[in-house]
């Protein structure tokens, strides 16, 4: 692409050319590859286990305008709803080595221990780009250890907002004294701007190479070449309306959720007119990540080797009536919003072109005291579907991380194992079956409170076109003295020295008659 040249085709190219396509896999690779750079620092700088051994973050890249570029493939509840932080903070003042960071649910964050940080790149003093990146943090502060209390019903029990902000010295230190095992928290911020100094030399030499124009030009060509895929393969699927309904299991009851899905020509529609209103509880979503669950399941019903950047959300349409359960509003709690209904949303979508439905739920469990801090997120069955089984104990749809190695946990934690393993038979049968869940039973080695954020207890994954539904999850509470208490989706406690806490995850459903 020549340099030099501007608009209407984008910067670096001549008026009314085509982007030349090998210039456009070119740039998805150089900007993928510096996504991926980026996690992989974040990575190996963090010192929570939470980030370091469960990679429980995402990195992506922005072009000056605040589009995402693309993501690496990391976390889809982050990355769908990470541009809504950086359009948070795009009109600020920027200036080189600057650094933001917010958690604000309601100003570009999602759920609370999520902190997201975003650096602007200069070249020449040219803003040519953001960097940013999320991370889930192991205790935010709030009521419980963990800051995942499952019993929670503002956003203030849930730990400390973060509105967007300068991120400096000064800053850490009043955010992280707010905040369980501040060392930890501070290192691992720094370990997020540490990905995004990555970020931003990957992009600085990028424009050294091409120059600024050329690499903007570059960047919203691959932006438009993501829309336009995407509209090619929405325009595959039949045009006419696809309706879905489910539940949420609330701690006041069953919640129900209704979508009606439009398909015509290269467009679609998700509209969830019908949903009920805003929990009592925390399972209120924050629009950003509704919209997110919406683009996952883009993902799924076109290509996957589509670019991961804004062109591709450009055909797509997300409605949610004021005052829904699914556009939350301050002060409404939203940690398991996030977490549980973004799974249940991801659910619907992928229910109305009638998909099989995975284990549905990131069985969130939270472990804690004034010394410590532990949260994971496990595993279960994936649905079948029309080509073959389901994988057995993967983490599924919104959530994509990896699980704690039982070596960390106990080398790093009050905690031994008592059982890690696939709970055979939890996945639907049919023509092709459902994916297995697990079994995880963690045993407490001193006296610590725990917090369960759990989904498909009451109601099992289903199955599509005559395959049977998998198994739902269980939750167990063992005494050391061998006596058993049920617990319930959402559930908080206490564990003394010897007691268990035992989570069986739900089965995928199957897919087609067994």
């Amino acid at each position: 692409m020549a340099e030099g040249s501007g608009p209407p085709n984008g910067p670096g190219r001549p008026e009314h050319s085509e982007p030349d396509p090998i210039e456009v896999r070119i740039t998805a690779g150089a900007v993928a590859s510096a996504c991926e750079e980026m996690g992989a620092v974040l990575i190996r700088s963090a010192h929570s286990a939470n980030i370091k051994e469960r990679r429980d973050c995402s990195a992506a890249i922005f072009n000056p305008a605040g589009e995402m570029v693309m993501q690496a493939e990391h976390i889809p509840v982050h990355l769908g709803s990470m541009p809504a932080s950086v359009r948070a903070i795009v009109d600020k003042p920027h200036v080189p080595g600057v650094s933001w960071f917010l958690n604000d649910p309601y100003s570009g964050g999602t759920h609370l221990p999520d902190i997201t940080v975003v650096t602007p790149a200069f070249a020449e003093g040219r803003l040519i780009g953001f960097a940013a990146n999320r991370a889930h943090h192991a205790d935010v502060g709030g009521v419980l250890p963990g800051s995942m209390p499952a019993d929670s019903t503002t956003i203030d029990d849930e730990g400390v907002i973060i509105p967007p902000r300068i991120l400096d010295d000064e800053s850490i230190l009043e955010v992280v004294t707010l905040m369980r095992q501040p060392e930890q928290r501070r290192a691992d911020l720094r370990a997020q701007l540490a990905a995004n100094r990555t970020g931003i030399a990957r992009l600085q030499a990028m424009a050294a190479t091409r120059g600024a124009d050329a690499l903007e030009g570059a960047m919203n060509d691959l932006i438009s070449y993501a829309e336009r895929r995407t509209r090619t393969e929405i325009e595959r699927i039949p045009d006419g309306s696809y309706r879905a309904s489910d539940v949420l299991e609330a701690r006041s009851g069953d919640i129900g959720l209704r979508l009606e899905v439009t398909v015509a020509g290269d467009r679609i529609r998700f509209d969830f007119t019908g949903t009920s209103g805003p929990d009592q509880g925390n399972l209120n979503c924050p629009r950003s990540v509704t919209e997110s669950a919406c683009l996952f399941a883009i993902r799924v019903l076109t290509d996957p080797d589509i670019p991961s950047s804004a062109g591709a959300w450009r055909p797509v349409e997300v409605v949610v009536p004021e005052g829904c359960l699914l556009s939350a509003v301050s002060p409404s709690a939203v940690v398991a919003g996030n977490v549980e209904t973004s799974s249940r949303v991801a659910d619907l979508c992928l229910s109305a072109f009638g998909l099989a439905q995975g284990q549905g739920t990131m069985n969130n469990l939270t472990l804690g005291s004034g010394s410590f801090t532990y949260y994971e997120t496990l595993g279960g069955g994936q649905a079948a579907s029309l080509e073959a089984d389901g994988p057995s104990a993967v983490h599924v749809a919104m959530s994509n991380t990896l699980n704690t190695p039982i070596e960390a946990m106990e080398a790093e934690f009050p905690l031994r194992t008592g059982e890690y393993s696939i709970r055979r038979g939890s996945g639907g049968k049919g023509r092709h079956d459902g994916g297995d869940g697990l079994v995880r039973e963690i045993v407490a080695t001193e006296p610590m409170d725990f917090a369960l954020l759990t989904e498909r207890r009451r109601h099992a994954p289903a199955g599509a076109d005559g395959g049977d539904p998998g198994q739902p999850g269980r939750n167990l509470k063992i005494r050391e003295d061998g006596s058993r208490e049920d617990l319930e989706p959402k559930s908080t406690g206490r564990l003394d020295p010897g007691d268990r806490l035992r989570i069986e995850t739900p089965g995928g459903g199957g897919y087609g008659s067994p």
